[in-house]
């Protein structure tokens, strides 16, 4: 490894943690089919919903469950959609069931999509972070069941970063489909324990709360590390991706490819301009996954983090700012290095990292900056937690 990588990727190796094993709700169908019975009944799903190796709809199908609509997130029933790419709705061509997208300019149910619905199932693997969008589809899911009286369930599944809690807390004024609530960057909860803090905070609009229940894991908890059986999308292929995901999609902001195009993404970071790293790669069309990734056919300098993601498996309890100090630090021209769109700051959750960055504040002076919030969040996620937690 480059020694400069150094600097930014010391990691203490305390032991090896558990690597979990537990039994998701999804399993448990002694504990939500009699819910279901007698009901007309609506799945929030993708292509994660798998008890085994069979898809959970599939399942339900030949148990005479009376499914009469799907609704589908980014990426798709199938999961076979870039991130950001516009989802059509249609019918599940194993099933004939109907798909209704909920991404894109239709995020929530509309009334007439929930007619005729008695129970929505939601079953769908997160990766414990703010800006992945499947808890925003959840909290709209969440509000179209509310305003139509209508049951929620919430399989629940384990977080593969959910054994820690770190970043800053969202600024409202932030406020987007990649940051809804005031959490952090990573927020240490199942999609389940976010499902009922959604409810117990009051976060649905208008004084809402949804008629939710959540089926728990068995032989969970928040020490545990877990191996994604099903890549949650397209571009998080690996455990090494998932958990670098939260430091490295803050720079999906900026101009520094993150490996999107390549066959590691979120493993690698850079840019053609970078003056630091041993790494280089060029980012190129991939059909489902990356069809115009950013720099595309260009080469870029950068660095591979693989061994250091790793070491996140063994022990870490909190995401590196490093990568992107150190990245704007060797970036030529840096009027060039966040993109124009605001982006950053929606990522972010506020408009102080990125001026805290251009200012080259330190790593430990950013985070003394958002800690008061931080430990509140802290003190409200416990009231929520399924689980026996990490400390």
């Amino acid at each position: 490894m480059n020694s400069r990588i150094l600097v930014f990727s010391i990691l203490i190796l305390i032991a090896t943690p558990t690597i979990a094993q537990p039994t998701v709700g999804a399993a448990l169908m002694d504990e939500y089919l009699p819910l279901l019975e007698g009901k007309k009944v609506a799945f929030c799903g993708n292509h994660t919903s798998v008890v085994g190796t069979t898809h959970l709809v599939d399942s339900l199908v030949s148990l005479k469950v009376d499914l009469v609509k799907i609704f589908s997130p980014e990426h798709g029933f199938r999961g076979d959609a870039e991130a950001g790419a516009t989802i059509q709705s249609g019918m599940d061509a194993k099933t004939h069931l109907p798909i209704v997208s909920l991404y894109g300019s239709n995020k929530k149910p509309t009334p007439e999509q929930m007619k005729g619905i008695d129970v929505i199932l939601f079953d769908i693997q997160d990766v414990g972070c703010r800006f992945y969008t499947y808890i925003s589809t959840m909290h709209y899911v969440m509000e179209a069941a509310a305003e139509n009286h209508v049951k929620m369930i919430v399989l629940d599944r384990p977080n593969p970063n959910g054994y820690f809690v770190d970043g800053p807390v969202l600024d409202p004024k932030f406020k987007s489909f990649i940051g809804m609530h005031k959490v952090p960057v990573v927020h240490g909860m199942t999609i389940g324990e976010y499902a009922l803090m959604v409810n117990g905070e009051g976060w649905l609009p208008n004084g809402l709360k949804c008629d939710l229940q959540v089926v728990k894991m068995e032989g969970y908890d928040h020490t545990m590390r877990y191996h994604l059986p099903i890549p949650p999308s397209p571009n998080l292929q690996s455990d090494e991706a998932i958990y670098l995901y939260p430091s490295l999609c803050l720079f999906e902001g900026t101009f520094i490819s993150v490996g999107r195009g390549t066959d590691m993404p979120f493993q690698i970071f850079g840019h053609p301009s970078l003056k630091a790293g041993d790494c280089y790669f060029t980012p190129k069309p991939i059909k489902g996954v990356s069809e115009n990734p950013l720099q595309n056919g260009k080469l870029c300098r950068g660095f591979d983090l693989t061994d250091t993601a790793r070491k996140y498996m063994a022990d870490t309890n909190s995401f590196n700012l490093q990568y992107i100090i150190i990245a704007f630090k060797n970036f030529p021209n840096k009027d060039e290095f966040f993109s124009r769109n605001n982006f950053f700051s929606k990522l972010a959750g506020n408009d102080q990292l990125q001026k805290q960055i251009s200012a080259g504040m330190s790593e430990a002076d950013i985070r003394a900056t958002w800690q008061p919030a931080l430990d509140e969040f802290k003190k409200m996620r416990k009231q929520y937690l399924l689980y026996p937690d990490f400390e």
